[in-house]
């Protein structure tokens, strides 16, 4: 089966907003002697809708209702903010991108997250150009992003492939099990956070995507 179109997540996997996003929320935690709940934050990573934890209203219930929940809200925002834009693409997305023009392989973004966030940042990242489609939170009903696959469903839909002219790549077990959903093959290509996750269903896990050419990834899944 020859691949005719490259999937890509954006939160973690294009651009890591994830890690600033904990290491925020940590050090306001620590500040008011708690720890972090990486567990309870780790269920909302790469899917909207699956989980209601909410670390400002969290932390001031553990601090006995004496906290201001939205000024913790603007500070997280503010500080996790100025963080990700300091972040440069990850490795390897840039040489994916570019080789898939090349050789004339379909590109598209699938995210939980809405076109307001992801627009943007692409733009900013000056690599909205890349991608023939970008599919998010706003363009499937709610509580259908991943894990569930409407996401992946209705990117490859619209680069007009089949799931298994496609291939998916993503940071997030969440992400992997809408993939796997979706009939989709699946490159894991976790970041420094999504790492302590265990993940479960990929077809291939990459430390970053220039470990691997994109044409010898092809010669993997291509028969």
């Amino acid at each position: 089966m020859k691949i005719k179109a490259l999937i890509f997540d954006f939160d973690g996997l294009i651009l890591d907003t994830e890690t600033p996003e904990v290491e925020v929320w940590s050090d306001i935690y620590a500040e008011h002697g708690f720890d972090m709940p990486f567990d309870l934050w780790a269920e909302t990573i790469g899917g909207y809708g699956i989980s209601n934890f909410n670390p400002a209203a969290h932390l001031n219930q553990l601090a006995g209702n004496s906290l201001d929940v939205d000024a913790l809200r603007t500070r997280y925002q503010l500080e996790s903010h100025k963080r990700v834009l300091s972040n440069p693409i990850r490795d390897g997305i840039l040489d994916y991108l570019t080789t898939a023009r090349r050789l004339k392989i379909g590109c598209a973004v699938a995210s939980s997250s809405p076109h307001q966030w992801v627009d943007t940042h692409l733009a900013r990242l000056g690599l909205i150009q890349h991608f023939e489609k970008i599919i998010c939170s706003d363009d499937v009903p709610p509580g259908r992003t991943k894990p569930n696959p409407d996401l992946f469903l209705k990117a490859a839909d619209e680069l007009g492939v089949k799931p298994n002219e496609a291939i998916v790549f993503e940071d997030s077990p969440n992400g992997v099990k809408a993939a796997n959903r979706a009939g989709i093959f699946v490159v894991a290509v976790p970041n420094p956070l999504t790492s302590r996750l265990e993940f479960e269903g990929e077809n291939l896990r990459l430390h970053s995507l220039a470990e691997l050419p994109l044409e010898s990834l092809l010669a993997r899944f291509e028969f």
